[in-house]
């Protein structure tokens, strides 16, 4: 593969996609033909972490929460705004972490909102706490 390319797992299947650099607001799916990279926050569960963590080859910001947390549900629509700032450079996800406890856990999600900024499968930077979402899209430039 050639520097020219970024693979990239798609929202909607989970197929993994060679996309020329630059093109990844064009991009759609060689399977199931949906666009692989939306400037909206991904919602992503157990079964589907792993493979977006660790194939997408750009970095991935993802947002542990809970729906029943006050600062979680405060920071949501930050969230949204800071995918539209960092697309696409970054892409942008959510888990719930009273679905998803064996993520949590395995991350050590001690308290949501916890934001992690995964780089080739490896966390790169951690923030707990709510945000806006300004500061979001600073925090994660900066940990790039």
């Amino acid at each position: 593969m050639t520097t020219d390319n970024k693979l990239i797992v798609c929202p909607n299947c989970g197929a993994v996609n060679r996309v020329q650099a630059g093109r990844e607001t064009e991009a759609t799916c060689g399977k199931c033909r949906t666009r692989v990279f939306e400037p909206s926050p991904l919602e992503l569960i157990g079964s589907t972490f792993d493979r977006h963590v660790n194939k997408t080859e750009i970095p991935i910001l993802v947002d542990f929460y809970s729906p029943t947390c006050g600062p979680c549900l405060m920071m949501g629509p930050q969230f949204a705004e800071a995918a539209k700032t960092l697309h696409p450079a970054v892409r942008l996800a959510k888990i719930d972490t009273s679905q998803e406890q064996t993520v949590a856990a395995r991350y050590g999600i001690r308290a949501v909102p916890t934001l992690i900024l995964f780089r080739d499968g490896r966390e790169i930077a951690r923030q707990p706490g709510a945000m806006n979402a300004t500061d979001i899209a600073a925090w994660a430039r900066q940990n790039l």
